[in-house]
């Protein structure tokens, strides 16, 4: 079983040497951990040098922007960069073509390494997970689920993970193999209907109703079909009975997660599940299904994608002892 990464925040860069780079490549954001030979983290940097950002061509010359001193000199061997998320997909850096479930988290024998023109670097794309029926895709939350699975007590048990997200997923385990999964734009709709609709108007974008958000739950899950007509009444409850935009912001909330509780109800219900998040967003899904009687367990996502990453670095290592 994979250790986790020890996490070292205070841990001053240069304090010990390189030995790998993990990588959390996202659509927006850049997160990256330099790691020792222990499995470390001797520095950590963060760039908004996301996917969505950039060309192929300009991976590279990022990488090497902000590694810097980080990088081997004279006649090091290159320096592994282990990367999960949007770099390996087809709009990123190369493809790395999707697992089909399913199959366990896949590792670094299934990555894609993209060429390289400075021979410092060599660098792993881990791909994602795909299922065609019905059409789902995963990249980025596979390697969490390593991560978690490379730390679990019972690998060989069912078990059900939910990724709370822009795009929230919710995907079954068994004997250590991502079974099924599904997407849900949960995220996405409440920016989206909170930005750019009417609801605009009766919805703040900070403060927080906790019995609202509740109440607005159970009302979704009552009843589902209604959630167009649901969402309109927070437009006319402002209007009608002053309703504050910090009600109608957490009424919003819980009426789109209910909604997702509602369609996931045979993962949940009479199950033990696991959020893999430890944010706000996290603790929201956790009052949420506390609502209708399931106790979630969080866990910290970056802690198992690092662990995730690692365990993918342990494989190469492996890979390349004679």
């Amino acid at each position: 079983m994979t250790a986790h990464p020890n996490l070292s925040p205070d841990t001053m860069p240069g304090a010990s040497v390189p030995a790998w780079i993990a990588a959390d490549w996202g659509t927006s954001q850049l997160r990256l951990w330099v790691m020792d030979r222990e499995d470390t983290v001797i520095d950590r940097i963060t760039s908004d040098r996301g996917m969505s950002r950039l060309s192929p061509q300009d991976y590279e010359p990022t990488l090497l922007d902000l590694l810097g001193d980080h990088l081997p000199t004279g006649e090091n061997s290159p320096l592994p960069v282990i990367c999960c998320g949007m770099a390996g997909s087809r709009q990123g850096w190369a493809e790395a073509p999707y697992a089909s479930a399913p199959c366990p988290p896949p590792g670094i024998a299934e990555a894609t390494q993209p060429a390289t023109k400075d021979p410092r670097l060599a660098v792993y794309l881990l791909p994602g997970i795909k299922t065609t029926d019905p059409a789902d895709v995963m990249r980025g939350e596979e390697t969490q689920i390593a991560g978690y699975l490379a730390q679990d007590r019972d690998p060989a048990a069912t078990q059900v993970i939910c990724l709370p997200g822009t795009h929230s997923k919710w995907a079954r385990l068994d004997h250590g193999e991502v079974t099924s999964f599904s997407t849900f734009m949960t995220g996405e709709l409440f920016a989206l209907l909170q930005g750019q609709s009417v609801l605009q108007h009766c919805v703040s974008e900070e403060g927080w109703d906790e019995t609202a958000f509740e109440q607005a739950v159970r009302e979704a899950l009552a009843n589902p079909a209604a959630i167009a007509a649901q969402l309109f009444r927070l437009r006319a409850d402002a209007l009608l009975s002053g309703q504050s935009p910090e009600t109608g912001r957490a009424r919003l909330s819980g009426l789109l997660i209910g909604v997702e509780l509602a369609a996931t109800q045979d993962d949940w219900s009479g199950q033990h599940v696991t959020l893999l998040g430890a944010d706000q967003l996290a603790r929201r899904y956790e009052t949420a299904l506390s609502t209708q009687g399931c106790t979630a367990r969080r866990v910290d996502a970056e802690t198992l994608t690092l662990a995730g990453l690692t365990a993918a670095y342990d494989q190469l290592k492996k890979s390349q002892t004679p």
